[in-house]
């Protein structure tokens, strides 16, 4: 262990492990991370889109149509498999 590992009293600190979400998702977020397992939705679809964009737990992609769609990301995965739903 090196002295960046440890701190004035010379005791070991943990490591740090770095963190996907900064908050607990709402019980709408996590709904709508669940229909979009199945199918990419509509861009506008739901009201919950840019806190889970921002997050980076969906992304925007162009449709067949050319119309925005929105689909998990694989940490959008990540957070469905954790639950034990993927």
């Amino acid at each position: 262990m090196n002295m960046t590992d440890r701190d004035a009293n010379h005791t070991a600190v943990p490591a740090k492990r770095p963190t996907m979400l900064r908050r607990l998702l709402s019980h709408h977020e996590l709904a709508t991370l669940l229909l979009l397992l199945h199918a990419p939705i509509d861009a506008f679809a739901k009201p919950e889109i840019p806190m889970l964009h921002e997050a980076g737990l969906v992304e925007t992609v162009a449709s067949e149509a050319g119309a925005p769609s929105i689909r998990l990301t694989p940490e959008g995965n990540a957070v469905l498999r954790g639950l034990g739903i993927r």
